[in-house]
């Protein structure tokens, strides 16, 4: 399965928290546009054979941009590479861009799936990431985009900061889960350096998120999520039975893809090639026709890595077929070997090894135990 990811790189303000590439200046927005159609034209080689399954607008925010610039962008697509008849296309959207003519556009379009940004429910804690909509505006987004058409609908949210106690965020979740969503992607703070928030970290300004909180809150998530008939198919992600992200599954299952704009990711089934990180430098490369990726060469043990990394998250695991199949017997065997000290955290079935409940609280230091050093 083939996918391409749309990055818009615009906000409308700077969350504290955030760390993804985007501009507050939207006067080159028609120029970037102009630019993305144009690389995307320029990858017509990139996937050699069979359809594209998914498209996904990620950001940044993709719903600052009006209805003919989408179009553009879709169009661009269809009329490059050989599209699916029915792909999955998602649209990450702003609670307070969620206006019922933009949304009943958006559909006619054939976007197909939404990704809303939520993050919480509690207006202080949304003021404090300097989020653009109030907790009222989550509740009336989902409501239009369901009234608009929508049936596939995520939602995000964050826990673990310094307003969120386990009672707080329980009420989120029962909040959210009332709302009625297809899809929730839930995820713990992260303090990145290169934010407002980790700069006020460094300065001690802001405290540190409580591990053994998160750790609190990650069971209340897998508990409520449970019970209101969600499938944790990924550690941070929940889905109603058919509504998981194939976008992000493609991912975790290693297939190819095809990242357009500034900072995007692509993966050709060997190597990544990495856009800038810069919106004057990547137009300004894609308008002369110079080389605007740089290719990272990853080695047979990166590759590795990548997989343990990315598909131990997943409710499938790992399969250890599969990893001789891809990288040889020696890694099945080193994989055996390491994953079978980790005991009740793992589950072993047939020859496939996954994370047991208790070992979803460790995934990234039991996979990074599981590593080859590149």
């Amino acid at each position: 399965m083939s996918g391409i990811y749309i990055h818009i790189p615009f906000c409308k303000k700077a969350c504290t928290y955030c760390d993804f590439h985007f501009s507050v200046n939207h006067e080159k927005r028609e120029k970037m546009i102009a630019s993305l159609c144009l690389e995307i034209e320029m990858n017509r080689e990139f996937f050699q054979e069979g359809n594209i399954e998914t498209i996904y607008f990620g950001g940044g925010t993709p719903s600052l941009l009006p209805v003919t610039e989408v179009e553009g962008l879709l169009k661009s697509i269809t009329s490059t590479f050989s599209v699916s008849n029915n792909p999955e296309i998602t649209f990450e959207l702003n609670p307070d861009d969620a206006e019922p003519a933009y949304l009943e556009a958006l559909l006619k379009l054939g976007i197909n799936r939404l990704s809303i940004g939520f993050q919480s429910f509690d207006n202080a804690e949304l003021r404090w990431m300097n989020r653009s909509h109030d907790a009222a505006q989550n509740r009336t987004a989902i409501i239009a985009a369901r009234k608009s058409g929508f049936s596939n609908i995520s939602v995000d949210l964050i826990f673990g900061s310094k307003f969120q106690t386990l009672g707080g965020w329980k009420h989120t979740l029962q909040e959210t889960i009332a709302l009625r969503p297809a899809h929730i992607s839930a995820y713990q703070l992260t303090i990145e350096n290169d934010t407002v928030l980790g700069r006020r970290v460094h300065k001690k300004q802001e405290p540190i998120p409580d591990s053994d909180l998160c750790a609190s809150m990650f069971e209340i998530l897998m508990d409520e999520a449970e019970v209101a008939g969600y499938h944790q198919y990924e550690i941070s992600n929940f889905s109603k039975p058919g509504f998981h992200s194939r976008h992000n599954s493609s991912y975790w299952n290693n297939s190819r893809y095809l990242g357009i704009g500034p900072s995007a990711h692509s993966y050709n089934g060997e190597n990544r090639m990495v856009n800038p990180k810069s919106n004057a430098l990547y137009m300004h490369n894609v308008q002369k026709g110079l080389p605007i990726y740089a290719t990272e060469n990853l080695s047979p043990n990166e590759k590795y890595n990548e997989y343990v990394l990315t598909r131990l998250r997943t409710s499938g695991g790992c399969n250890c077929g599969e990893i001789e199949k891809l990288f040889g017997k020696e890694y099945r065997e080193h994989f055996e070997t390491r994953a079978a000290r980790h005991g009740c955290f793992v589950s072993i079935h047939e020859k496939t090894i996954s994370l047991t409940r208790k070992g979803k609280f460790f995934a990234d230091g039991i996979a990074s135990d599981l590593f080859l050093i590149p």
